[in-house]
């Protein structure tokens, strides 16, 4: 079984950060990105689990022009790496 699958006893969170730094162990170009794509963890836990942010809502704190760039950057990320395993 996968580490993080269902019944595992140690689950891992997704993380774009541990991603790329996984990632840079086979291509170095992913650390380089890092800083750019980390701000995408922040989207992770609190948009799926609404009750996750104390005395507010997703809707309240994430507003329209965060979700088109949080967009933008995941289009950017899956480029990147499509780019990667191409060449």
């Amino acid at each position: 079984m996968r580490p993080g699958a269902a019944g595992s006893s140690r689950r891992r969170r997704i993380s774009v950060e541990r991603l790329c730094a996984e990632a840079a162990h086979y291509n170095a170009s992913f650390a380089e990105q890092v800083r750019r794509w980390a701000i995408l963890d922040a989207f992770y836990v609190p948009t799926r689990y609404p009750n996750s942010l104390p005395d507010s809502i997703p809707a309240r704190v994430y507003t329209t022009d965060a979700a088109r760039e949080a967009v933008r950057l995941a289009r950017e990320v899956v480029a990147y790496v499509t780019e990667r395993f191409e060449h």
